[in-house]
């Protein structure tokens, strides 16, 4: 699960689009060829890594990223115990409420993926000299949809899918529908390749048939955020909602919507006994390992 996950999200996903770019010269593999060796070319185009931001191809800027160490090593540790506590918790699962035990799945699939893209970064970093970039900014803190899949979420995947999806579709549509409306079919293709992605990923680590319940997920929430641009556009500064208040209803959309849509498809292959046991084997693993060592 967790290699099979990981190398199909690099891979399939980031590796593919990042080539993708390269074919029409754009993207951070076409960033600094001169200087980008081999070993760099392939650590860039397989991980979710990002060249210095003096290497970055000026025409295709990353989405607001938070500065360099504003994510400290202490914020990434209490994580680490938190996901360590959620696994301990875990062995108490019959005894917590079915919706109680997703919510905890939200929370562990984002610490798991902060963690391990940061671990990845940080190793990349030591060997190749790349730039450190969070690739998440506290999704949990999200003030509106925009918010939370522009500026929060997995950074890397936006900073993909704005140059391979968004852009196009944004420069095409604005010949057709006009400036002001042309990202709003933008974002709805954004989502549904995004959707379709996601797809892959969920066929390979379970080999199930696909009920699109992942694509339902992804283009329900790329429709309710056009309607969130149109009630920008159409409101403006005017009235706004006070960020207690649309940070809430952010939150509990996301989650619920996860709880509908989102999170069955993984429990459809039993996604959370088989990590369970994958951590499992790995701490029994580290143990003979250590006792060998001992003696």
């Amino acid at each position: 699960m967790h290699f099979g996950g990981l190398t199909g999200f690099f891979i399939t996903w980031l590796g593919n689009f990042k080539l993708l770019l390269f074919a029409f010269g754009k993207g951070p593999l076409a960033s600094d060829p001169l200087n980008l060796s081999l070993k760099r070319f392939v650590a860039v185009a397989c991980l979710p890594i990002k060249i210095s931001h003096h290497d970055q191809n000026k025409e295709t800027p990353s989405p607001k990223t938070p500065e360099k160490g504003q994510i400290s090593l202490l914020n990434y540790a209490t994580k680490g115990v938190l996901l360590a506590v959620l696994l301990k918790v875990y062995e108490y699962s019959e005894f917590i409420h079915p919706k109680v035990l997703l919510g905890l799945y939200c929370f562990h699939i984002y610490f798991f993926l902060e963690l391990i893209l940061a671990v990845v970064a940080v190793v990349a970093k030591a060997l190749l000299g790349f730039e450190l970039e969070p690739q998440f900014n506290e999704p949990y803190l999200s003030s509106s949809l925009q918010d939370f899949w522009g500026r929060r979420w997995n950074l890397m995947v936006t900073s993909i899918l704005r140059p391979t999806v968004y852009e196009p579709t944004l420069n095409f549509s604005k010949h057709v529908i006009g400036h002001k409306w042309a990202p709003l079919p933008a974002v709805m293709a954004t989502f549904l390749v995004s959707a379709l992605m996601h797809e892959i990923l969920f066929y390979y680590q379970g080999r199930l048939r696909p009920t699109w319940n992942i694509t339902g997920f992804f283009l329900l929430h790329g429709f309710c955020l056009t309607v969130e641009i149109v009630l920008k556009k159409a409101v403006g500064k005017k009235w706004k909602l006070p960020r207690l208040i649309s940070g809430a209803l952010t939150v509990a959309f996301v989650m619920s919507t996860s709880f509908w849509l989102f999170l069955p498809q993984l429990l459809r292959f039993q996604a959370d006994v088989r990590l369970l046991e994958e951590f499992a084997a790995l701490g029994a693993f580290i143990k003979n390992a250590t006792l060998s060592f001992h003696f």
